[in-house]
C-alpha cells in the first residue's frame, strides 16, 4: 500500500503577511509544497490530501491542485473553527484556527492509509520522504520491533520530526 502524504495549508500567515503556501520562490514560481510533493512522489507516496481554509479554496484549486491533477490523487479536506469533536464547544468569536492536532483530525474522513503530516511552508528535503515512505511501507509489526528497539530516530533533526509525528498519527 502506497502511504498518503497530508499537507497542512490552513495557515493564515499573519506574521508572514499573507499566504505564504501560495507564494512562488523556485525560479519558475515553484512553492516549498511542490518541492515536497515532487520529493514525496519519487519516495512513492500515493495521494496527497491538503487540509485548507475554505476561504481561499478557489485560489488553492487554480494554484495547487490543478499542477498535480494528472501526477497523483488528490483530495482537499477543511479545517474549520467550529468543526471540533463531540462534547467540545468553541468560542464563537474566535478567527484563528485551532492548530496543528486540529488540522491532523479534519483529515480522519479522508485517509484510510498509512500517512506522514507535513507543514506547507518548511522544506524537508528528499531523504526526509524516502525515509518516511520506507517506514510506512513497514508492516504494521515491523513498526513496533523497531519502536521497541529504538530504531524510531533519524539522524537528521527534520527526519525525527517527521517520522515523529508520522508515529503520533499512525497510533491506535
Amino acid at each position: 500500500m502506497q502511504p498518503t502524504l497530508f499537507i497542512l495549508a490552513a495557515g493564515m500567515g499573519s506574521r508572514y503577511g499573507g499566504l505564504k503556501q501560495l507564494d512562488g520562490l523556485g525560479p519558475n514560481g515553484e512553492t516549498i509544497m511542490d518541492y515536497s510533493v515532487f520529493d514525496a512522489l519519487r519516495a512513492g507516496f500515493g495521494k496527497i490530501v491538503f487540509v485548507i481554509r475554505k476561504d481561499f479554496e478557489a485560489d488553492f484549486r487554480e494554484k495547487v491542485l490543478s499542477k498535480y491533477a494528472d501526477k497523483i490523487p488528490c483530495e482537499v479536506c477543511f479545517q474549520a473553527i467550529d468543526k471540533v469533536p463531540e462534547g467540545y464547544s468553541f468560542n464563537p468569536e474566535r478567527v484563528k484556527p485551532w492548530g496543528t492536532n486540529h488540522a491532523v483530525l479534519m483529515g480522519k474522513d479522508c485517509i484510510r492509509e498509512p500517512f506522514a503530516v507535513i507543514n506547507a511552508d518548511d522544506f524537508y528535503g528528499k531523504d526526509s520522504f524516502r525515509v518516511l515512505a520506507d517506514y510506512l511501507r513497514l508492516p504494521r509489526l515491523q513498526h513496533a520491533q523497531r519502536e521497541r528497539c529504538g530504531q524510531s530516530r533519524c539522524v537528521h533533526d527534520r527526519q525525527e520530526r517527521l517520522v515523529d509525528r508520522c508515529y503520533r498519527a499512525n497510533e491506535d
